[in-house]
């Protein structure tokens, strides 16, 4: 306790609880992606899709009081230009939640081998299609994380089932086309560990613009009454 005072600090125990939500969204969600190719499509794209959902829906039940659970460095930034999260944690959160993304692709590169491409997500459809894609999926995304997150309106406890549940159906719907990733993090450890560039920038440009599209939306449509968290 004394010879690290401040690795029990709140910040340091939220950056945590980013870093090892993401650790375990990449672990199970890309993770089951390699599992499918490991054993030549075993599990299918619906079986993913559902990784994905349950394992969201998991880190949120298990994390989202300590930190948010953000997972996610877009949804960190579309929260901060609505000022709802400081400025100063934009960047630790979004280090603490790519350092998770590696850590868990490492594992996976570790345990299965260089299968399945990492799980990293590439396009399978043009760079344009791709990047409309992409952006309306992390646009619906985000749309309903605000409602859930910051709307006193919706009933409590439902959050991380609306989340899950909306990354479920986007990874059924865009999975096949661009790998659904809607998550910089989620993309950028496979592909460092994978060394899969292909057409990164889209995991990277579109959920950005698309979620900060939706958040500022959402505060748009939001009534004058209910303008407090």
């Amino acid at each position: 306790m004394t010879r690290w005072p401040g690795f029990h600090s709140l910040r340091v125990r939220r950056l945590i609880a980013e870093g090892t939500g993401t650790f375990f969204l990449v672990l199970i969600g890309p993770g089951t992606a390699m599992v499918d190719a490991f054993t030549s499509g075993a599990i299918g794209p619906v079986g993913v899709a559902l990784a994905f959902a349950f394992v969201v829906i998991a880190m949120v039940y298990a994390l989202g009081h300590l930190s948010g659970a953000h997972i996610n460095p877009a949804v960190t930034i579309a929260f901060w230009s609505v000022g709802r999260f400081p400025r100063s944690e934009v960047v630790p959160y979004a280090l603490a939640q790519c350092v998770g993304a590696v850590a868990a692709s490492l594992m996976l590169c570790a345990v299965l081998g260089p299968v399945g491409h990492m799980g990293a997500t590439l396009p399978a459809i043009p760079v344009a299609g791709a990047l409309v894609i992409e952006v309306l999926l992390s646009f619906a995304l985000m749309l309903v994380i605000m409602a859930v997150a910051t709307d006193e309106r919706v009933a409590e406890g439902f959050a991380a089932l609306g989340v899950g549940l909306t990354v479920g159906f986007c990874a059924l719907m865009g999975g096949p086309l661009t790998g659904a990733s809607m998550n910089p993090a989620r993309s950028f450890g496979p592909a460092l560990v994978g060394m899969q560039w292909r057409s990164h920038w889209i995991y990277w440009v579109a959920p950005v613009a698309g979620m900060l599209a939706a958040a500022r939306l959402y505060e748009f449509l939001r009534p004058a009454g209910h303008l407090a968290d």
